[in-house]
């Protein structure tokens, strides 16, 4: 299975690549008034608007610094929404069966999201379980007409 990498300070994380829709570069978002922790604002996505998560500002509570390989990863969440990411080092790919991730020994009930671990090259890369990502609170914010349907 391919992932693909990005990192949240020195710590490297992955996305399954197979839920990845595209992948463009930072651009400017509307801002959207009082919205829930970690959103970045919205953005356009071929005539459709497209609310963005900023990674860095939901799990380390500041927002992605500008640099070249600042992304915004548009992702399928719950298999019918268009969804923004914006992350930090995008840079690279990683190929891993699912067998290989680990449990990570550590669970938190405020980073759902956070799933098992890969180790390689003497590092743990952290799978992001997309639909685990968003709580009831921002889910029902974003997507309004889909609450209680996921």
């Amino acid at each position: 299975m391919l992932f693909l990498t990005f990192q949240l300070n020195q710590d490297t994380y992955a996305l399954a690549a197979d839920a990845v829709v595209e992948m463009l570069p930072a651009v400017e978002l509307k801002e959207i008034p009082l919205a829930p922790g970690g959103t970045a604002g919205l953005m356009n996505y071929r005539g459709q608007p497209v609310p963005v998560i900023d990674l860095s500002q939901l799990n380390l509570g500041r927002p992605a610094r500008t640099r070249y390989s600042t992304r915004i990863i548009i992702v399928r969440y719950r298999s019918h929404h268009c969804l923004g990411l914006r992350a930090e080092k995008v840079l690279d790919t990683v190929r891993g069966s699912t067998s290989e991730f680990r449990e990570p020994g550590l669970r938190s009930e405020e980073t759902p999201s956070l799933g098992p671990v890969l180790e390689r090259d003497g590092r743990f890369i952290q799978w992001i379980q997309i639909d685990q990502l968003l709580s009831e609170q921002v889910r029902s914010a974003l997507f309004p007409a889909a609450a209680g349907k996921d």
